[in-house]
């Protein structure tokens, strides 16, 4: 459950000193003043809104924007502020510079203001002023004020899986509108109005004060019953004991006209201790619903009391046949425990009596230790359902850090109502919710018939209190039926959704739970283990029965029998398809496993019989089954020789431990996973846990130091290595023995072990929470580790010849660090180059150079640098980098008028084309390094490569300053320009959407890559701001056309997440612009690992461009776009066009955005864009994505003229409409019709689309719905399902909205294609069907395209979009209605002409 947002608005602090302050100290490098204006802002129709006074100059605000943005933060408006206008709402502010120096302005997230009165809100409201509750009409009740906060739950009309916790308090409660207003804000919708649960209105303050605990909060739509009350207080909240939370009082007044009044007598023993400190409460049960808890209150401490008698009047909505209560209390105060003697009720309408002896203690530390208890109605002193004790058996997940401290709650549903919320105290094991156990409790309640869904969650106190929930299994001993709830999720606010309760439905009883579960397993383990079977990757195949691997023999002969290094046991991975593969021996290229007849033997590659489906099971193994033949499986017997026909079920081995060559390779990027999710991750605070997730935290470097000898460093934090010292395991190793372990790898598991060198026989162990501690191997699983490889390392570290003056010893240490170039000569320009000739280290004549050996020469110019410099190479055929210059000998380096050289191997990367230089780490952030010239030769063919640079490289140079790309330079010429590309990146418009952590891009076009960039300003990373823009540079030599771009962002907490809407490319030099869309959060789960990078590809339109900027070509159309000449008639939002010809469509062609200058009140844009061969133009339809500040667009004229061929025809079509959500008819998007003189134009029909949602539970969306219209002349676009013709509010349970749509006519309907967002609460969809009626001409047709299915990414195939195609009967339907309307008319004639002859 959410927390109530903080109502800080510094609302009483209107200057605040701390950020006169931070203004005051601040530095600028600025030649004029800034001027600064003060002005205080009001928010608007609320005059006990005291009012924000700010400071605004262009230092704190650079744009209008981010002033609406700080705005939002500080006035409280449902949707944020979005316009700023003078106090009487006359003028609104557009700019920065329209606000003056001392002056007041009012905010509003409408267009619509509503003026209020300076003098008054400047001041603070008098206590009379406040508005304050009044006596209730003939109850003598005293006036009424908020002295202590009051704690109320607000639920959503018709949602009750969306409620919000609120704090009725002084500042909240000043007025009834503010309320509502920030409700609104809570409850992320306009909240109008306010009903008591059971349908009343809350008209004002005083009844909201006066009214029980929990209220609903609607829009302008009537009052939606629902099971408010029952589902309200009875799911786990944040805190889930009962005693926590509100409930209606007993003394409130009925609310309804079908309540009931009950007098209730609870008669307390005679035993010793009998009373109570503690408040009771009682529910009643009917066949028609539940009372929910009611509070019996009265004077406190006379209440309950050893041996009384306490008589109640309670009040509850009409439930029907009582059949049972429940009575329980808060377990508070200094003596809880309670002796229940008997209850007794007295239906006051009816007359009825009902007695419930109870004769038991309610209280944890007595009897069973159960608060709760429920008793039946009795008839003839025998009870009407049974009570029965239910065996809940709670299985906590095997992973680490998956148990919990915290109080666990669960909620059991049936047909006969609910157990209500129980806590699991006393389990049959002396430690609850441990890793990987199962505790049995008992919950005593009458028979609830059959169970559909079990609500259970914690309470999130104490250390450790996330829990990872595998399961819950319900044993019924009246029926002995047993219910399974599979859950296998994280009760957990730092993990998975945040959430820390679950509603879990009963697994379907037509099949079996088990299968279910081992579906799952096998999922989970296939995300896991799948990068195993990667191309190129090389495997081996261990049997568990004969302790041996399969072995190809040159004979084809295949086995079971190897060993570890036999050269025949190592297969390559080749893959088919999805799951599909061939398995080529890396010994024998041209021979692969085979299973032919059933039996498995070595076969030619090509041969379909070499095809094999890999089954992961949930240990780990893989079986291996013929792609063609399924069921024929990669079997052996016990001897280890391929199973035949003679052997027994029982001797047959199927199941292969997969091992990966290349994984502890020097250099590897790899994951030491501790389970199917998890991985060994080092913490900010240099401690290792293995309940880590599998991101870049994770990541652990191997620097091989020998045979089976590794040191694992952070890839995240550099020079931070595992280590094992003195009785602690942790990550704050540097790289000295400690730091040392030995690889056992466990052939059985497929895992390692690491043993540390230092410390024989200790080894690398995890607690059951996760944290790491150095053990000693007992035999368990504690220290078991299974690598995951994310990039692969060398087998033999790359290594050139070293200096002259090195010695043997230092030579082989070079050489296994990855990625160096050897240092050869430094000398100055004024120099002669030696002439000695190279020397290898025992000082003979260096062997004759390789095919892949250059001299790489680096001269500095006037400013020398010590930082890191790498260089990357690129070719025709690949890239060769990064190669790190000198990193051991970084101060004798790239000094000032000095040359260095360097030796490096590059293979097979094709002809030169470009370098790009990089360097880091500096150690004085003010330092530069200028570079003035790059030289590649060839050593064997002396072929030299110049690269001119003569550029300054400082991490103080703005946006491109720490590295430089340089083309080759042939006859004074670069062979490929230097091009500057603008990079526009926009942050979409979520809740939480920006953020401030880094954020690298890499550009790719046909000619290689840009590097991966920090997108940043003067060497720092911005922070990407909802709805904005930033705009950045990346100099590149050019890459010719842009394929794709990768972005990557490195978020380590679900708060710094980043929502990227999309990225924007311009290059500059041509004005060609990309478009890749995103529209995702970065990082992103996907297959079970989090994902901190995505690729990103350029939308497939033919771009369009300014009339004067291309050369004219066949298909070229001119296409003059013309706005309206009103004031607020042009968008911000960006503009797209579809052409339809009879040959094909054009797809989506973006014609620019609002926010660069075009589209603006009363001019004319003119484009000119390709079509190619698309036929004879029919029709175009043009809209925006509704995006920017203000995108409504009120849309004149489109005019389109053929340039090539040349046509003097221009096709004018006139628009004049709005195209925006909030006028008109609220679609964005317009179609209209071109006429062809050969054909009669196509009609604008106006398409009715009724939209069923189902009656399913939670069958209910607020999400954003669209909808595209299918038929043989093309289709409707992606439309939003905007504004229902019949329902203020939409998509609701069993409900049937009606949407309009304007098109082109289509011709018959064949199919839709529906989708939705998945955006704000209660996303998931259940959709009935669609019906889709309109006319053309006199034809009314009606065509109806089921689907019955949800649109959810947790229910059915997880699928939010649907392809619909028409019912069968749709033709029928339509000829039907065809027959129907020529009757009519015939029958209006018939009739008419008798009126004649009358």
């Amino acid at each position: 459950m959410s927390e109530t947002p903080s109502t800080s608005y510094s609302v009483n602090q209107p200057n605040s000193s701390d950020s006169e302050q931070s203004l005051s100290t601040r530095h600028f490098n600025v030649t004029e003043p800034v001027v600064a204006k003060r002005i205080c802002f009001y928010k608007s129709g609320d005059p006990q809104f005291n009012g924000i006074k700010m400071v605004v100059n262009s230092r704190s605000y650079k744009t209008f924007d981010s002033l609406l943005d700080s705005l939002s933060k500080r006035v409280p408006l449902p949707f944020g502020v979005r316009n700023i206008s003078t106090p009487r709402g006359r003028h609104s502010i557009t700019n920065l510079e329209d606000l003056e120096d001392g002056k007041s302005y009012i905010c509003s997230h409408q267009r619509k203001m509503k003026p209020i009165n300076l003098e008054q809100a400047s001041k603070k409201p008098l206590p009379w002023q406040i508005s304050r509750p009044v006596s209730a009409h003939g109850f003598g009740h005293r006036e009424r004020k908020i002295i202590t906060p009051k704690k109320m739950l607000v639920f959503k009309n018709g949602d009750v899986r969306l409620r919000r916790t609120i704090v009725l308090g002084k500042k909240n409660t000043q007025t009834f509108e503010a309320f509502l207003d920030h409700m609104s804000e809570l409850m992320q919708y306009p909240v109008a109005k306010l009903y008591t649960t059971d349908g009343k209105k809350v008209p004002n303050l005083q009844a909201l004060i006066l009214c029980s605990g929990a209220v609903v909060a609607a829009g302008r739509e009537p009052f939606k019953p629902s099971n408010y009350e029952t589902l309200g207080y009875l799911r786990p909240a944040k805190l889930l004991g009962i005693g926590n939370r509100v409930y209606p009082k007993a003394n409130a007044k009925s609310e309804s006209e079908k309540s009931k009044k009950w007098n209730v007598s609870v008669l307390t023993s005679d035993m010793p201790s009998a009373g109570t400190s503690s408040k009771v409460y009682i529910t009643l049960y009917g066949d028609q619903g539940s009372s929910g808890p009611i509070f019996l209150d009265g004077d406190k401490g006379k209440l309950f009391q050893r041996g009384n008698e306490d008589i109640f009047t309670i009040n509850t909505r009409n439930i029907g046949d009582l059949y049972k209560i429940r009575i329980g209390h808060t377990n508070a105060g200094n003596s809880p425990a309670w002796h229940c003697e008997e209850v007794q009720l007295l239906n006051l309408s009816s007359g009825e009596q009902f007695s419930f002896p109870a004769h038991r203690w309610l209280a944890q530390d007595q009897s069973d230790g159960k608060i709760p208890v429920e008793l039946p109605v009795l008839q003839q002193g025998q009870p009407i359902l049974p009570v029965t004790v239910y065996e809940v058996h709670v299985t906590t997940g095997d992973l680490w850090n998956a148990g919990t401290e915290a109080d666990v709650y669960i909620s059991v549903y049936g047909e006969r109502g609910d157990t209500g919320s129980r806590q699991l105290l006393r389990s049959q094991k002396s430690k609850k919710f441990l890793k990987g156990q199962t505790d049995i409790f008992a919950v005593e309640a009458v028979h609830l018939g059959h169970l559909y869904k079990i609500v259970i969650g914690h309470n999130g106190l104490g250390s450790g209190n996330g829990w990872f929930l595998d399961k819950v299994v319900i044993k019924d001993p009246i029926t002995d039926l047993d219910y399974t709830f599979l859950c296998h999720r994280w009760l957990d606010q730092g993990q998975d959704d945040g959430n820390i309760a679950r509603e879990l439905a009963v697994t379907d009883a037509s099949t079996f739970p088990g299968r279910q579960e081992l579906e799952l397993k096998r999922e989970e383990t296939w995300a896991a283990e799948k990068w195993k079977f990667q191309k190129g990757n090389t495997l081996q195949f261990y049997n568990r029965l004969t302790h041996g691997f399969i072995c190809l023999n040159p004979d084809s002969r295949v086995d079971a029998l190897g060993d570890k290094k036999n050269k025949y046991g190592f297969f390559d991975v080749n893959v088919k398809r999805r799951n599909i593969y061939m398995f080529s021996s890396h010994q024998m290229p041209r021979l692969a496993l085979a299973l032919v007849n059933g039996h498995v033997t070595g076969k030619s590659k090509d041969k379909a019989c070499c095809n094999l489906h890999v089954h992961l099971q949930p240990n780990g193994c893989a079986i291996l089954e013929s792609a063609s033949y399924p069921g024929h499986i990669v079997t052996f017997n016990l001897q280890g020789e391929v199973a035949d026909e003679t052997t027994g079920y029982a001797g047959i081995s199927k199941e292969f431990v997969v091992h990966v060559k290349g994984v502890f390779h020097h250099g590897a990027i790899i994951l030491l996973n501790t389970s199917l999710c998890q991985a060994l991750s080092l913490r900010p605070d240099g401690s290792c846990s293995g309940a880590g997730q599998k991101q870049q935290e994770s990541y652990w470097k191997v620097h091989k130091i020998g045979s089976g000898l590794c040191m694992f460093e952070s890839v995240r934090k550099p020079r931070m290595y595992l280590k094992i010292k003195d009785d602690q395991c942790d990550g704050t190793g540097t790289g000295d023995e400690y730091c040392h372990f030995k690889i056992e790898k466990n052939l059985e598991t497929g895992s390692i072990s690491l043993e540390s060198v230092q410390n024989k026989g200790i080894y690398v162990g995890l607690l059951p929470d996760g944290q790491t501690k150095p053990v000693v191997n007992t035999g368990e699983r504690n220290i078991f580790f299974y690598p995951q490889v994310i990039k692969f390392g060398r087998e033999e570290p790359m290594g050139t010849s070293a200096a002259p003056n090195q010695e043997k010893k230092d030579f082989r240490e070079s050489q296994l660090q990855p990625g160096k170039a050897q240092k050869l000569v430094s000398q100055s320009p004024s120099t002669p180059p030696s002439s000695k000739e190279m020397r290898n280290p025992q000082g003979g004549e260096h062997p004759l150079p390789s095919d892949d050996e250059w001299k790489v020469s680096i001269l500095t110019g006037n400013a020398g640098t010590e930082a890191n410099v790498a260089l990357w190479i690129y070719g025709d055929r690949g890239v060769a980098g990064p190669i790190t210059l000198g990193e051991d000998n970084r101060k004798q380096l790239f000094l000032p008028r000095q040359e260095d050289e360097f030796q490096v191997e590059i293979k097979s990367i094709g002809k030169i084309y470009k370098i790009r230089i990089e360097f880091d780490g500096l150690p004085n952030e003010q330092s530069e390094w200028n570079l003035q010239r790059v030289t590649l030769q060839h050593l064997k063919s002396k072929k030299t490569l110049n690269f001119p640079a003569n550029t300054r490289l400082s991490k103080n140079c703005d946006g491109r300053g720490f590295l430089c790309e340089l083309p080759v330079v042939e006859a004074g010429k670069p062979i490929y320009p230097i091009v500057l590309y603008h990079v526009y990146v926009y942050t979409g418009d979520l809740e939480h959407a920006d953020t401030d952590t880094a954020v690298y891009l890499c550009i790719y076009g046909k000619r290689g890559d840009s590097g991966l960039r920090l997108l940043h300003k003067t060497g720092m990373p911005v922070t990407f701001q909802r709805r904005m823009v930033n705009v950045f540079e990346v100099e590149a030599v050019s890459l010719g056309k842009l394929q794709k771009v990768l972005l990557r962002c490195e978020a380590n907490t679900k708060p710094q997440y980043w929502y990227c809407d999309k990225i924007v490319v311009r290059e500059a030099s041509s004005n060609s612009e990309y478009v890749f869309n995103c529209e995702r959060w970065i990082p992103f789960m996907s297959q079970g690992i989090i994902q901190s990078e995505i690729e990103l590809y350029p939308q497939e339109f033919k771009k369009n461009q300014h009339l004067k900027i291309q050369e004219a070509n066949e298909g070229d159309w001119k296409i003059t776009v013309v706005t309206g000449d009103f004031e607020t008639a042009g968008t911000t939002a960006t503009v797209s066009l579809y052409a339809y010809g009879e040959n094909k469509a054009s797809g989506p062609i973006i014609l620019g955005s609002g926010k660069h200058q075009l589209f603006n009140p009363s001019s004319e844009d003119t484009f000119k864009i390709n079509l190619g061969d698309l036929g004879q133009l029919y029709k175009i339809r043009i809209g925006h994505d509704n995006t920017g500040n203000d995108p409504s667009w009120y849309l004149k004229e489109v005019k389109l003229e053929r340039v090539v061929p040349r046509s003097d025809e221009e096709i004018c079509l006139p628009i004049e409409c709005w195209l925006a959500e909030d006028k008109d008819e609220g679609d964005t998007w317009r179609e209209v019709a071109i006429r062809n003189p050969a054909k009669e134009l196509l009609p604008l029909l106006v398409y009715e689309v009724h939209v069923y949602t189902g009656a399913e539970l939670g069958a209910e969306t607020n999400s954003n719905v669209y909808i595209n219209l299918i038929g043989i002349r093309g289709d409707a676009g992606k439309r939003k399902l905007h504004r229902s013709k019949n329902n203020n509010v939409k998509f609701q349970r069993g409900q049937m909205d009606i949407f309009c749509i304007k098109a082109v006519s289509l011709g018959d309907l064949e199919k839709v294609l529906i989708s939705h967002d998945g955006a704000g609460p209660g996303n998931g969809w259940f959709l009935d069907k669609i019906v889709i009626k309109h006319k053309e001409g006199e034809e009314a047709q009606e065509v109806v395209f089921p689907c019955n299915r949800w649109l959810d990414e947790c229910q059915d195939d997880g699928k939010t979009e649907r392809e619909l195609t028409a019912n069968e009967d749709g033709s029928s339907m339509k000829a039907f209605l065809k027959v129907k309307i020529k009757l009519f008319a015939f029958s209006q004639t018939v009739l008419l002409f008798h009126g004649n002859i009358t």
